[in-house]
């Protein structure tokens, strides 16, 4: 998706526009992340470039796409141009000495402790 959005159309409410444009970039991934993914990868990743033209576009995370999008409506910005490619992503294992997400670094013996 390559695509300059605008965030003020006469006749209509900002807040509904830029709600609109936020729904159609959602519905855009959704459907680029239901694609059938080649074999060995694991999820769909996405190449992000974001700004107030195509021209002056940076690359960003693709988590930081909201927050771009928001800060842009709170400039009172006439439009910002979003790229969105998707590309194949494959999961890094994780090292042996890793905590998990919802380990929190106490051994099990610990957390028996504590109840």
């Amino acid at each position: 998706m390559k695509k300059t959005f605008p965030l003020k159309i006469e006749g209509k409410h900002p807040d509904r526009l830029l709600e609109a444009t936020k729904h159609e970039i959602r519905k855009y991934i959704k459907r680029e992340q239901n694609k059938a993914k080649p074999a060995g990868v694991d999820f769909w990743d996405f190449d992000c470039r974001f700004g107030s033209s195509p021209a002056t576009a940076e690359v960003i995370e693709f988590s930081a796409i909201t927050a771009r999008i928001n800060a842009y409506a709170a400039e009172n910005a006439d439009s910002f141009y979003l790229e969105l490619l998707a590309k194949p992503g494959i999961r890094k294992p994780r090292a042996p000495g890793d905590a998990g997400p919802d380990d929190g670094g106490a051994s099990e013996a610990d957390r028996m402790s504590d109840a």
